[in-house]
């Protein structure tokens, strides 16, 4: 049973001309949405902010209410 859904999505991506570059387009933008939109406006705040082994703690101090 899967194999032979495996074959049918094999054949149809091989088989396919338009398809194959939309696919290249999305891959791209699906690169540039989660690494490079990444690494310039979501810095990694716990690193710069907690000492290791200690994030659950600034995690903790910056959500729960002082007393």
């Amino acid at each position: 049973m899967m194999s032979s859904v495996f074959h049918l999505y094999y054949d149809g991506f091989k088989n396919m001309s338009v398809g194959k570059t939309l696919w290249i387009v999305i891959l791209i933008k699906l690169f540039i949405i989660f690494f490079v939109l990444k690494l310039f406006f979501f810095p990694n705040i716990l690193h710069k902010n907690a000492s290791k082994g200690h994030e659950a703690d600034y995690v903790s101090s910056k959500i729960l209410p002082n007393k």
